[in-house]
């Protein structure tokens, strides 16, 4: 008895997908999801009759992002796009991203966020342990770039609630700008703010290409007319250590004595202190400091 073989053909393999086009759409879920959980008065927009989108609608993020409709309508479809780490931050921002969420972002898109929200190798313990013997002398770690990096009590709570605001915008230039505790507590504003417009822009010009330096610029440039009005008078000024007045909100007036103490041989990372004028300012500071520790006790 003759066997008849059956003429069958073998399924072919399907393609295994790879880490980039799985991350792209892991990415693409994450963004909608975030859209969808924001509702349009979160982010200062009318919900309108007709609204069907949970949340906000994809051209919104768009234009709250600065981004355009088309290019982010195709991020959210997983197409094989670059995307930048300013528009990364835009889009962290505008979907209100905590700290976790803003890192799962850049990972995702596989970029490194260069704001200072991450921990920064530089801010050793033993600089934190310094800055902790300087109490009550309001002390904090800058770079170039006026990120701050690491801070005393006092510093946290000498203009205005430090550990309230998100890493990623504790800058001194952008909350000189933008944030009104932050404003009401400099004694002369004007000024405050024309001098760091013509530091940034002194300190920027040996890092014009790099992204973290761009996204500042562009942040401060879309947030404030006032930095933008400072910032085409085209003036520089290098750092210098001045007198400095602020107006706090629970000991009262301080008169500082600004010094800047670098960390290194090149100018970049640096230790800002603020040391008292006069008497009446030192025994302020101890309240002030007084005031801080009890607050991270209860805390």
């Amino acid at each position: 008895m003759t066997t008849m073989a059956t003429d069958r053909k073998t399924p072919a393999p399907q393609p295994t997908p790879r880490g980039s086009e799985i991350r792209r759409h892991e990415l693409a879920g994450f963004l909608r999801s975030r859209r969808e959980r924001i509702s349009p008065e979160q982010v200062g927009l009318p919900r309108g009759a007709r609204r069907r989108t949970p949340g906000l609608r994809r051209e919104e993020v768009a234009q709250l992002s600065a981004v355009g409709v088309t290019w982010y309508t195709w991020l959210e479809q997983a197409r094989d796009i670059q995307v930048s780490v300013q528009v990364l931050d835009a889009l962290a921002r505008t979907l209100m991203l905590d700290a976790g969420e803003r890192a799962h972002l850049f990972q995702l898109a596989g970029a490194i966020d260069p704001t200072p929200a991450a921990s920064c190798p530089s801010v050793t313990p033993a600089l934190r342990a310094m800055l902790r013997q300087l109490e009550p002398i309001p002390a904090c770690v800058q770079n170039s770039r006026y990120d701050i990096l690491a801070y005393n009590l006092t510093y946290g709570r000498l203009l205005g609630d430090l550990d309230a605001i998100p890493a990623e915008d504790r800058n001194c230039i952008l909350l000189t700008y933008t944030n009104k505790d932050w404003q009401s507590s400099v004694v002369h504003l004007e000024e405050t703010q024309r001098l760091m417009a013509a530091r940034l822009r002194a300190s920027m010009a040996g890092h014009l290409g790099e992204p973290a330096w761009k996204m500042l610029l562009k942040r401060l440039q879309t947030e404030s007319p006032e930095f933008c009005e400072n910032w085409e008078r085209y003036e520089v000024v290098t750092a210098r250590t001045k007198t400095k007045e602020f107006l706090n909100t629970h000991v009262g007036h301080l008169k500082l004595e600004h010094t800047d103490l670098w960390l290194g041989p090149e100018q970049g990372a640096r230790m800002v202190t603020y040391t008292p004028a006069d008497e009446k300012t030192r025994e302020r500071l101890e309240r002030l400091h007084d005031l801080a520790r009890g607050a991270t006790a209860r805390a």
